[in-house]
């Protein structure tokens, strides 16, 4: 088996019924047979005035593991057809997909950081995704950005927030240790005294739980409340906003090309 890394980017427009977040999860149908979904992790990207966005300026990888048979060309075909499926007028979707060891990853790794310090442009994430599959769906094809920032941010292991990751939406909001440790969801401490939660204490999670890429995994960062219960630290906001909504327009107007 090997992995297939999968980029999503403003695949939305304000007021629309779906963000890029819910395209990339819904990917999962759309699949060859034998492959299957990892997880699905979201990637925040540098907020700035020069930067249009919907929300949040957020991206999404699709994490998929797949039969050594299965290329990234044929997840490229069924990637495009999903797009322009769910392509919203007004968007500017881009696709990025690389699979684990080809040698493109490092420069989507450095790339990935760049996006989430300072504005860049189409230019730039063409040349950091040389070797790897990246493409526009769309408008002015600015998706291409983030699309290929999810990529190497989320390969990189270290950075986002799983919005996919087995049942992890079914999950109930109390919640043994143990169980989320059977899921594959690590739980770790950041209290003061470096706690180690046992594998029968109750996290509670108010019915929303998204752990962190962290060092390759999914991680849920817990406070102790009490003996034997804890709480997860990451909340849901409560602003209007639709995870994974956002549009990944980064186009400050410099010159021939459009930066972001």
């Amino acid at each position: 088996m090997i992995r297939i890394f999968v980029g999503f980017d403003d695949t939305d427009v304000k007021d629309s019924d779906r963000g890029t977040g819910k395209l990339a999860r819904w990917f999962e149908r759309e699949l060859p047979r034998g492959c299957k979904v990892w997880g699905v992790v979201r990637q925040q990207l540098l907020v700035n005035e020069l930067i249009p966005y919907t929300s949040h300026n957020s991206s999404a990888c699709v994490v998929i593991e797949c039969p050594e048979t299965v290329s990234v060309e044929m997840i490229a075909d069924r990637a495009i057809s999903h797009i322009k499926h769910h392509f919203i007028e007004g968007s500017d979707p881009g696709l990025c997909i690389c699979a684990e060891g080809n040698p493109a990853m490092a420069n989507l790794m450095v790339f990935g950081r760049v996006c989430a310090e300072r504005v860049v442009s189409q230019k730039e994430a063409l040349t950091a995704a040389r070797g790897a599959h990246l493409s526009g769906h769309g408008g002015t094809n600015d998706g291409i950005i983030g699309a290929s920032a999810a990529v190497g941010l989320t390969s990189q292991g270290w950075s986002g927030r799983f919005i996919e990751f087995g049942r992890l939406r079914n999950i109930p909001e109390s919640v043994e240790v143990g169980t989320l440790d059977q899921l594959g969801i690590k739980v770790i401490s950041l209290d003061r005294d470096a706690q180690i939660p046992g594998p029968a204490d109750i996290v509670k999670n108010d019915g929303w739980l998204r752990p962190r890429l962290v060092g390759g995994f999914p991680v849920l960062l817990v406070e102790p409340i009490g003996p034997g219960l804890w709480k997860a630290l990451e909340k849901k906001q409560n602003n209007g906003h639709r995870e994974g909504t956002h549009n990944g327009r980064q186009n400050l107007l410099q010159g021939a090309g459009k930066d972001h």
